[in-house]
């Protein structure tokens, strides 16, 4: 019996030691580098080599930067934190062929959907055969700030979840080269539940494929778009469904196939932007409350337009 429980004390004392010595292993700030190794501390003059290694050593709410422009590979996060790729010489990047650049998913954690997770100065490369540039699927937010996504086959940056309530906030950022999806992609299957995006000085280009949208807003999709352009897309900006609204405001959708598509059931307003040189301009089943202060060479708007007027 004494051996019994000399052995459970000890094994105690050791998984003790142990949770101990990790916990102490996670620090505030770590680092990558192009010549660093997973096997280091992530310290600044020991750094690791990706992300993924990188992360484990990092305190929740603490932050990973680079030394330098290297590629420092995919990485699913589960708790707050933020990536920094800037450097002073270039951008951190993330080679993606294949698989997901980023994923966001706190969902097996003890508290799903309360992260919140900052991506800055990061270029994301899908190489043609990346899947999401960011995927989003459990979380409380995601702030995306001047990174460069491009070459995916789905989406540049797709938020599905499951819950309400949770926001994406975008700004100084491009996404191009999307082979067959969208440039990005926001939906929750809760049911009345709600995802909101902000997009600010966001730049789309080239989103080809059946449907092909610049932004495609799914059940649940709530965005404002500031300052943004979207060009050579199939669709512009797309309201699939699902009673949702969004906000164009000073924005550019120009040479699309169709810039506006709004569903039955859902709302858009447009204020200070300009639709030109898409085939169509507008294509309306639901609402287009209008500021009258848009520019588009289209004779009339279809459907339901209401000119709400400048406030």
């Amino acid at each position: 019996m004494t051996k019994v429980r000399f052995t459970l004390m000890s094994l105690t004392l050791m998984a003790f030691m142990l949770a101990a010595a990790a916990a102490a292993n996670a620090q505030t700030r770590t680092w990558v580098s192009g010549v660093g190794d997973d096997v280091n501390p992530c310290s600044r003059t020991a750094p690791c080599k990706t992300f993924a290694g990188a992360i484990s050593h990092t305190a929740a709410g603490g932050e990973i930067d680079c030394l330098d422009p290297g590629g420092f590979g995919t990485v699913t996060i589960t708790k707050n934190i933020t990536i920094d790729g800037t450097d002073g010489a270039g951008f951190g990047s993330i080679l993606a062929a294949g698989t997901n650049g980023v994923n966001v998913n706190d969902s097996a954690t003890a508290t799903p959907g309360t992260i919140n997770v900052t991506l800055r100065n990061l270029s994301i490369d899908g190489a043609s055969t990346g899947v999401n540039g960011i995927n989003f699927t459990s979380g409380k937010s995601v702030n995306v700030e001047g990174c460069q996504i491009f070459g995916f086959t789905t989406s540049g940056i797709n938020v599905s979840l499951t819950v309400s309530g949770s926001r994406v906030y975008v700004k100084d950022t491009s996404i191009l080269n999307v082979s067959a999806g969208n440039g990005v992609r926001m939906t929750t299957t809760a049911v009345g539940g709600f995802v909101t995006g902000v997009f600010k000085n966001v730049n789309v280009e080239k989103v080809a494929g059946a449907s092909g949208s610049g932004f495609r807003l799914d059940a649940g999709g709530f965005a404002t778009l500031i300052n943004a352009n979207v060009n050579d897309c199939v669709t512009g900006v797309n309201l699939n469904g699902g009673s949702n609204t969004v906000n164009i405001l000073g924005s550019q959708v120009n040479h699309n196939g169709t810039g506006l598509s709004v569903a039955a059931g859902t709302a858009a307003r447009i204020s200070g932007s300009t639709f030109i040189q898409n085939t169509p301009n507008f294509s309306n089943s639901g609402t287009i409350n209008s500021h009258g202060n848009n520019t588009t060479d289209s004779a009339t708007i279809p459907g339901v337009v209401n000119n709400v007027g400048l406030k």
